[in-house]
């Protein structure tokens, strides 16, 4: 096996160990931020069957907020 080929070998198994690597820690990372989403998610919504008043307020504000977001999105003036 000529040197130019062991090198290309070589190259290509570290390459694939480092895509691994990045993939692991990618897959790691977003079932953190799924965690933390769930986390916000239940500490936003009781744990009885009916959203509060306060929940509700909220949301509205967060949906109102999301609106103005998409009309400045899409160059409407308000």
């Amino acid at each position: 096996m000529s040197d130019f080929t062991a090198l290309t070998l070589t190259f290509m198994i570290v390459a694939c160990i480092a895509l691994g690597l990045c993939a692991v820690a990618g897959l790691k990372g977003f079932r953190v931020w799924i965690e933390l989403k769930r986390a916000e998610l239940d500490r936003h919504l009781p744990s009885g069957n009916a959203p509060s008043a306060t929940s509700r307020i909220e949301l509205a504000d967060i949906k109102e907020r999301l609106r103005k977001l998409e009309a400045i999105a899409a160059g409407v003036d308000l």
